[in-house]
């Protein structure tokens, strides 16, 4: 008995101090909860910094210019664009501001030089537009696209030398080289009418699709009358530096006046379009007039070109 009271004595005291306790208060539970979430956003958390980070740093080398940063979708902002060109010094950004403006000044310059006006003979002949708009339908059954590249029927002309007038006194200037080639005209015909009889389809580069003029006297007395014209105009300043050697020929389509084609492909007018017209005789043309005409200006009532000053060429 003793025994056992004893035992059972010291058995409860120590489990009353070496047993967990079994009861662990709310309050302390909660806390202990928040400190383990605390030390896990620490290690998940960046360290700290005082700067913003350098995103390019974090590139590869080969990333880290800023043409690859460009590359990859990014743009430089206009701040940063503006530090750059600081960067460069005030020397160089006159230099560069100097090269624009010089290459602004070119190109001006080259525009304002661009032919503006030109010197033709019209035709007049309804046979001859009559069969130039036959050949136009037929490539345009094969290629609808080329419609902006045709030339529309009442325009038709030979060109004899294109200018550049600057302003109304030069067009003037222009009227004036005109009536001085009458004499020298008139006499180059003596009396001879000057007919150009029109034959075969041709083209320039498969750019340029255009009525021949078919050989004979005619082409060289066409050519003495070109002359006479450069040789006046020449004489009043208005055509300098114009070496480029007189072809007569009747254009009935260009590319070049429909320059979205290029873009579309269609660099190229294929001759097999016109292929059954290469000996189609067209008509003749007798030379009635020369006209000084505008490139710019709207055109006629009749559809011609704006006419500044015709010359009425008389056979004696």
């Amino acid at each position: 008995m003793d025994r056992g009271d004893d035992d059972g004595g010291g058995g409860d005291e120590v489990a009353a101090t070496a047993a967990p306790p079994t009861d662990v208060p709310a309050e302390r539970t909660a806390r202990m909860r928040r400190e383990r979430r605390k030390a896990q956003k620490k290690k998940k958390a960046p360290p700290a910094v005082d700067h913003q980070p350098n995103v390019m740093s974090e590139l590869p080398f080969a990333l880290a210019s800023s043409a690859a940063w460009e590359q990859l979708g990014f743009t430089r902002t206009e701040s940063t664009q503006k530090k750059r060109k600081r960067k460069r010094g005030d020397s160089g950004g006159r230099v560069d501001s100097e090269e624009e403006e010089e290459k602004k000044k070119k190109k001006k310059q080259k525009e304002s030089q661009r032919p503006n006006y030109f010197v033709s003979i019209p035709i007049t002949n309804a046979q001859i537009s009559a069969a130039v708009v036959e050949v136009q339908e037929a490539v345009l059954q094969q290629e609808p696209r080329l419609v902006k590249a045709m030339i529309p029927a009442p325009t038709l002309h030979i060109t004899l030398l294109v200018t550049h007038l600057a302003n109304q006194e030069q067009v003037g200037l222009a009227a004036t080289a005109l009536d001085k080639a009458m004499p020298s005209l008139a006499e180059l015909l003596v009396g001879r009418d000057l007919v150009l009889p029109f034959s075969g389809v041709g083209h320039f580069r498969k750019e340029v699709v255009f009525v021949g003029l078919a050989p004979g006297q005619h082409r060289d007395t066409l050519e003495k009358l070109a002359e006479v014209l450069r040789r006046c105009f020449e004489e009043q300043g208005l055509l300098q530096g114009d070496s480029r050697g007189f072809e007569p020929h009747l254009t009935i389509m260009k590319l070049s006046k429909a320059p979205k084609l290029r873009s579309q492909g269609l660099k190229r007018v294929n001759p097999d379009f016109y292929s059954s017209y290469t000996d189609r005789f067209f008509g003749d043309q007798r030379v009635e007039r020369v006209d000084l005409c505008s490139m710019l200006k709207k055109k006629q009532q009749d559809g011609y070109y704006h006419t500044e000053s015709s010359l009425q060429l008389v056979y004696m």
